[in-house]
C-alpha cells in the first residue's frame, strides 16, 4: 500500500488559529485537529526585549507549543484525542522583520496603513518560528524547532491603494499587514524563500522538524483530499 494511502494512528495537532495555516497542512496532505494556545504574546515580548529576531520567533512558537501540549495532555482538547498517545504538536509565530524592527500584526487598518507607507518600495524578511514536539503515551518524547526567514519585496504603491488595501480589513490579523495568497499578493512584486512560510508555516522546515523527532512527513498524508 503507497504511503499516501496508508492510514496512520498519529493525531497532528495544529496549535494555530490561523485559516491559513490550516489551509496549508490540509492542501499538503495533512488533517490535523486544531488547538488554539492561550499564550499572553505581548507580555512573552516584553521578556524577549532585545534577542535576535529568529530567537524571538522560535521562542513564541515554542511557548504555544507548551500552552497545546498542556490541554492535550491534561484532556482540555477533546477535539484532539488520541494525539496524547500517539500525536505530533506542529505551532508557529510570524513576525516581519522591516526598518531594523519586528512587526506582528497591525489589528487596526489605520495601523495597517501606517505600516504600508513605511514599508512600500522596500524589502522586508517574514521570519517565522516553528516548533514540532512527539507525544507518546503521555509524555513529550522529542521535540525540535528553528525559524524560517523569506524576503518580501513590496510594491511602492499609492497612498490610495493603501488605503483601500487596509479597508478590506485582510491585513488587520496577519503578521507584517499583507499576506501572499489574498489581495495582498496584488502588492507584492515578488519574495525570495519559501512561498509557504510566507502564508504561516514552512512545510520544508517543518517536513525537517518532524524528521529530527523521528517522523516521517508521508506517514502523516492522509488519502482524503
Amino acid at each position: 500500500m503507497s504511503p499516501a494511502h496508508r492510514s496512520t494512528a498519529t493525531t497532528v495537532v495544529l496549535g494555530s488559529a490561523s485559516p491559513a495555516r490550516l489551509r496549508v497542512l490540509r492542501d499538503a496532505g495533512l488533517r490535523p485537529a486544531v488547538v488554539v494556545s492561550d499564550v499572553d504574546e505581548d507580555a512573552l515580548l516584553d521578556e524577549l526585549a532585545g534577542a535576535p529576531p529568529a530567537q524571538i520567533v522560535t521562542r513564541l512558537a515554542e511557548a504555544k507549543a507548551d500552552a497545546v501540549v498542556a490541554a492535550v495532555l491534561g484532556d482540555g482538547a477533546p477535539q484532539a484525542a488520541g494525539a496524547a498517545t500517539d500525536g505530533v504538536v506542529v505551532t508557529c509565530d510570524s513576525m516581519l522583520l522591516t526598518g531594523g524592527s519586528l512587526a506582528g500584526k497591525p489589528h487596526t487598518a489605520a495601523a495597517a496603513a501606517e505600516r504600508w507607507r513605511r514599508m512600500r518600495g522596500t524589502t522586508g524578511h517574514l521570519i517565522t518560528g516553528h516548533c514540532v514536539r512527539r507525544l507518546r503515551d503521555g509524555e513529550v518524547v522529542a521535540s525540535a524547532s528553528h525559524s524560517q526567514s523569506t524576503a518580501i519585496f513590496f510594491s511602492d504603491v499609492s497612498d490610495e491603494v493603501i488605503e483601500r488595501y487596509a479597508a478590506t480589513g485582510e491585513p488587520l490579523e496577519v503578521a507584517g499587514a499583507f499576506t501572499l495568497d489574498g489581495i495582498g499578493g496584488w502588492l507584492i512584486d515578488g519574495i525570495d524563500g519559501d512561498p509557504s512560510s510566507v502564508i504561516g508555516i514552512s512545510l520544508p522546515l517543518v517536513r525537517r522538524l518532524l524528521t529530527q523527532v523521528g517522523v516521517d512527513v508521508a506517514d502523516l498524508w492522509s488519502a482524503e483530499r
